[in-house]
């Protein structure tokens, strides 16, 4: 599954330096700018719908550009030209060869919420497996391209319980969430509040950064104090040994 083409560039690069891989498949939800670009050349940029996935809800996804690299033949002004394009239109429209050329490397398909929910129902009743709604994404894109075998490996991406409220609605009652999930939902929160200025935020992360060096240094102290305690007391107890045993020998 992917919004911003990570993963799966990663998955490119892999195989470019050797992976044995087959086929690379996007799977997008509704915002699928991705999918539109390796089925039909049309990388468009559109509002962004609110999904159940949504890590995926992305209108442009900013890993992309790297791969339009290579599609470009590795030349940097044909990449330029494009994005330059691109930012002024809001489209990018790839036909001809090159789209034959990244259709061979990817193959891609789309899952609305209907079919995320449908495909998150069907694993936990068939196989009592609870996917997140991002994972049940790309178990659907597989299911859809007739590649769901022993030898495909769809990401999974979080725990069902991050996502609650989305997969209950396919999965209802909810299987038990581990305690170590469920215990967060009581733990205090931390937070600070900053305003919208980049200055602030710079200046307040650069003490937090300080603040936490600091700690570590006096942290790092007291283990060096706790070192030298130990060690003095075991001096102590094996010459208090000795004394013992050379007095047993008199």
């Amino acid at each position: 599954p992917t919004g911003n083409f990570g993963d799966i560039l990663a998955g490119y690069y892999s195989k470019r330096m050797g992976l044995p891989v087959g086929d690379l498949i996007v799977a997008t939800n509704e915002n699928d700018i991705l999918h539109r670009f390796f089925t039909k050349g049309e990388y468009h940029r559109e509002d962004i719908q609110q999904t159940i996935s949504p890590s995926m809800d992305i209108c442009v996804s900013s890993n992309f550009e790297r791969y339009l690299y290579h599609l470009a033949g590795d030349d940097s002004q044909t990449l330029a030209n494009w994005m330059s394009a691109f930012e002024s239109t809001g489209k990018l429209t790839i036909t001809g060869k090159k789209l034959d050329e990244a259709r061979a490397e990817f193959k891609s398909a789309r899952a609305d919420t209907a079919a995320t929910l449908d495909i998150i129902k069907k694993y936990h009743a068939e196989h009592n497996y609870m996917l997140c709604p991002h994972a049940a994404v790309g178990v659907s894109a597989i299911h859809q391209l007739n590649t769901a075998n022993s030898a495909t490996v769809s990401l999974a991406t979080a725990h069902f319980a991050k996502f609650g409220d989305a997969v209950a609605m396919a999965v209802d009652p909810l299987p038990e969430i581990p305690p170590e999930l469920s215990s967060l939902w009581t733990m205090d929160t931390r937070k600070s509040d900053c305003p919208n200025d980049a200055a602030v935020v710079q200046a307040f992360m650069e003490r937090r950064i300080e603040e936490r060096m600091e700690s570590e240094k006096a942290g790092d102290k007291k283990k060096k104090q706790l070192r030298q305690f130990v060690g003095l007391s075991i001096a102590v107890g094996l010459v208090a040994v000795a004394v013992s045993m050379l007095k047993k020998r008199r």
